[in-house]
């Protein structure tokens, strides 16, 4: 029997991991409290999506299970340490606002919520691959020291600058603002690192772009083009928030992004770190989004431009991924940005 335990597994990534590893044979342990309510209300709510995924899956038991309990988290791993296999790490606070307003928090489920999942996974299943779904904010605004040139509808850096293809693994973590949520997972994604340098575990943080899919509950804060989708899809205004609309951001579908986890699963590597996202072949700039949305719909979106961005957000984004197609040369990405956009007005428009 293979176990795979899942953290944030009614979550976008999670849920969609929860699928995968059970369509694979896989009896998958769930971890999630839900805590997206919390963090944005009555529509950040993930309740549905766990529901939906234990009618949809014999092989899946979701635990409603705070991970910053690590006695809590014990009995689970304790009751199954024969079997685990896996672990997949999706749960966070992911919200810069309700970071800086609740750092305490924040810091307590990014940061030891992380380290509870490593010290159990050393005591009970030191063999399985630990699997950490880090972020791209880990770099704060370093990003925006870029020199990058205004166009039409996005800023771009110059094709010959070194980072045209993406940032890479290298790019510095030091001397920027991070925001309080990018402090809180560079700590869980350097010590995710250290466990396995250090302790000899399995470990990999993925440094994710934007990741979205037919899951994403886009809300205000969280979730940019299946809000922007839902926003457009109810008539309601959409407020583009600093940079003129105009900053890029690579989009990675869900189900590409698993598939990653699992050619690391199957060739496991120890302490390894990967920026990951939809890198040149899937990016745009929110008016660029906009723009296939309106046309896709046929739906004029109401716009609000808010001149002042948010602390430690980014003009440019792009993931440079050649350090994990060079390790695992058989995946490969099935959705650019416009294929992820349709799939999201077509899943959204489901529910009105």
């Amino acid at each position: 029997m293979s176990i795979a335990i899942i953290t944030g597994s009614s979550g976008l990534i999670g849920s969609d991991a929860v699928n995968f590893f059970c369509e694979k044979g896989f009896d998958v342990i769930g971890i999630d409290n839900n805590f997206r309510k919390l963090f944005f209300g009555n529509e950040g709510s993930t309740l549905w999506i766990k529901n939906r995924n234990l009618r949809k899956n014999r092989g899946f038991k979701s635990h409603s299970v705070d991970i910053r309990n690590y006695y809590s988290l014990e009995k689970i791993f304790k009751n199954k340490k024969k079997g685990i296999s896996i672990i997949i790490h999706c749960a966070a606070q992911p919200s810069h606002d309700y970071g800086k307003n609740f750092p305490i928090l924040d810091f307590e489920v990014n940061a030891k919520g992380t380290l509870n999942l490593l010290e159990l996974c050393k005591i009970y299943c030191p063999d399985a691959p630990f699997i950490f779904m880090s972020t791209n904010k880990v770099y704060g605004d370093n990003p925006n020291k870029l020199s990058v040139i205004e166009k039409n509808k996005r800023w771009e850096l110059r094709s010959r600058d070194s980072n045209f293809g993406g940032i890479d693994e290298n790019f510095s973590l030091d001397n920027c603002t991070h925001s309080f949520f990018g402090v809180s997972k560079t700590y869980a994604d350097l010590i995710v690192q250290e466990y396995g340098k250090n302790v000899g575990l399995k470990t990999v943080s993925f440094r994710g772009g934007c990741i979205t899919g037919p899951n994403h509950n886009g809300v205000k804060l969280h979730g940019f083009l299946s809000y922007l989708v839902k926003r457009c899809l109810t008539e309601k205004k959409y407020s583009l928030i600093g940079f003129k609309g105009k900053q890029v951001r690579d989009n990675l579908h869900s189900s590409d992004l698993v598939n990653c986890f699992w050619e690391f699963f199957k060739k496991p590597r120890y302490g390894e770190v990967y920026n990951i996202g939809g890198g040149r072949y899937s990016n745009c700039s929110i008016l660029e989004a906009l723009e296939i949305v309106e046309n896709k719909t046929q739906i004029n979106v109401k716009k609000e431009f808010i001149k002042k961005n948010r602390i430690g957000d980014h003009i440019w984004y792009i993931s440079n991924t050649k350090k994990f197609r060079k390790h695992y040369p058989n995946w490969k990405q099935k959705y650019n940005t416009k294929k992820i956009i349709e799939e999201l007005i077509e899943n959204i428009n489901k529910l009105f």
